[in-house]
């Protein structure tokens, strides 16, 4: 599918003061006054990867999917009727279950039947930006300079401050001085055309490296969380923008999971369009359009076996 496919199967309307986007692809832009961002049902995701997976309705709006490996090992997904990650776990062949998401106590007030619009799209933390007491080209890893110890580092390291307390995950994607707090690594290397969310076969190899990285932290914590984040240069929509972003971010973790064999569980993806430029300029800038990786688990604090 291509950008002008996505525009053309737009479908929009007018939710609680709120403008909503529903596109195909399953995502839907969420727009509320100079505020936007990009959502899609975490549930009818998981669904892509198998295509012996079960859906079953857990009632007031929640839905469990779920599908088995060859192995017998198990992966489920809880959403509420947005689509949001109530929960996530594993269920391996012995019946053990290894969580790595747990966001029931943070919707527990809010009512799991309600609407997109009264969900609204801000997050309130009042959180310090982080103390930068490393060098920045430690903290922010450039994949193509990085040798694979580097990008060790950069994932198992510890939040760079204190946190008071665990997160959920809409919290940890729609706060950027919380996602901060957590070393990312530039993928530098997997760069997309203009107005292109596709990455070209021939680059392909060059995720091998990430991949065995994040294997390599699997081995050590088979609940490790890695957020993959997309981003775009200034030039076009802003709703283009978000999309082609959200777009790029699966794109990457596609290749992870269907090339390498990273479990789908253990990533998460988000598109934030042209909000955080590498380069500042409003020129069309090939570095601007990229994909990051952090790995989130301290974020997301006791809720699953760490």
């Amino acid at each position: 599918m291509r950008l002008d496919e996505v525009k053309r199967g737009r479908v929009e309307r007018n939710e609680g003061g709120r403008r909503v986007i529903e596109e195909p692809g399953n995502r839907v832009i969420i727009r509320e006054k100079d505020r936007m961002v990009i959502r899609r049902d975490e549930g009818r995701a998981f669904e892509r990867f198998s295509p012996n997976a079960h859906t079953r309705d857990l009632g007031e709006g929640r839905r469990e999917t779920w599908f088995e490996r060859p192995d017998g090992t198990r992966v489920y997904t809880e959403v509420d009727r947005n689509g949001r990650i109530l929960r996530r776990w594993r269920r391996d062949r012995g019946g053990r279950d290894i969580v790595l998401i747990d966001n029931r106590r943070f919707y527990r007030n809010v009512g799991i039947g309600i609407g997109v619009g009264a969900l609204g799209i801000g997050v309130g933390l009042a959180l310090a930006p982080p103390p930068m007491s490393i060098p920045r080209d430690r903290y922010i890893v450039e994949y193509e300079d990085a040798s694979d110890d580097d990008l060790y580092e950069a994932l198992s390291a510890p939040p760079l401050g204190r946190l008071e307390r665990g997160y959920s995950l809409d919290e940890i994607r729609y706060s950027s001085t919380l996602r901060d707090y957590m070393r990312r690594i530039d993928l530098d290397t997997i760069n997309f055309e203009f107005g292109s969310f596709e990455v070209a076969r021939d680059q392909y190899p060059k995720l091998a490296r990430l991949a065995r990285t994040i294997q390599r932290m699997l081995e050590r914590n088979e609940a490790e969380m890695f957020l993959i984040e997309g981003h775009t240069d200034a030039v076009g929509s802003d709703e283009d923008n978000l999309t082609l972003s959200d777009r790029r971010a699966e794109s990457v973790a596609d290749i992870l999971i269907y090339e390498f064999g990273v479990p789908v569980e253990n990533l998460v993806t988000q598109g934030y369009g042209e909000q955080y430029l590498k380069i500042n300029t409003e020129a069309p800038e090939r570095l601007n359009r990229r994909v990051a990786l952090r790995r989130i688990t301290p974020l997301l604090g006791e809720f699953s076996d760490r």
